[in-house]
């Protein structure tokens, strides 16, 4: 069975876990678990000591798991963990995700941020306007999408694309945007 997470002090805007994968479902008869791959560093899970699963990095029940196997198969990664030996204690895994301690995150390069260092940013335009709060970002296939609460506008959708995200900046809190035509409702 695994070890309970331990409970450490960060930042309220800081989660305590980052995603790196979600169970899908047992793989044979000795508890290997099958993963979706979340991270964009999936390289690295093979090297990894510990991970964390549960329902979500708010998830109060999450357990630590000791990794004693990873390996990539058929573009997702094959998980065998401490403590589930058989295909009906990794079932009980099943739809949870796999997560790192933040402390155990990828350092990230300049200019480089994690989805959830967005959450909360103010969002202005060149001229100064404050068009809301960033409240969700979307991971679709060709770029990312910030969805804007406004008081004003209502719900404003923004393509994360070099004409329209001009500046993030984390540490003074906020993203500056250039609106393409369309861009506000009803404008």
């Amino acid at each position: 069975m695994p070890e309970p997470a331990s409970q450490q002090n960060r930042g309220e805007d800081s989660p305590r876990y980052l995603l790196i994968g979600e169970v899908l479902r047992p793989h044979g008869i000795r508890g290997e678990l099958r993963m979706r791959v979340l991270t964009d560093f999936p390289e690295r899970i093979p090297q990894l000591e510990t991970v964390f699963i549960g329902t979500g990095p708010d998830d109060a029940g999450i357990g630590r798991y000791q990794i004693t196997h990873a390996r990539p198969h058929q573009g997702y990664m094959l998980l065998t963990v401490d403590g589930i030996n058989d295909r009906d204690q990794a079932e009980r895994l099943r739809g949870l995700f796999v997560m790192v301690s933040i402390e155990d995150a990828i350092p990230l390069e300049e200019g480089e941020y994690y989805l959830y260092q967005l959450h909360g940013l103010k969002v202005r335009t060149e001229d100064g306007q404050t068009l809301g709060i960033i409240s969700e970002v979307l991971e679709t296939g060709a770029n990312d999408v910030y969805v804007i609460h406004s008081p004003q506008y209502g719900e404003i959708l923004i393509p994360v694309i070099p004409e329209t995200v001009l500046k993030v900046d984390i540490a003074g809190g906020y993203v500056l945007v250039h609106l393409l035509d369309g861009l506000l409702p009803g404008a």
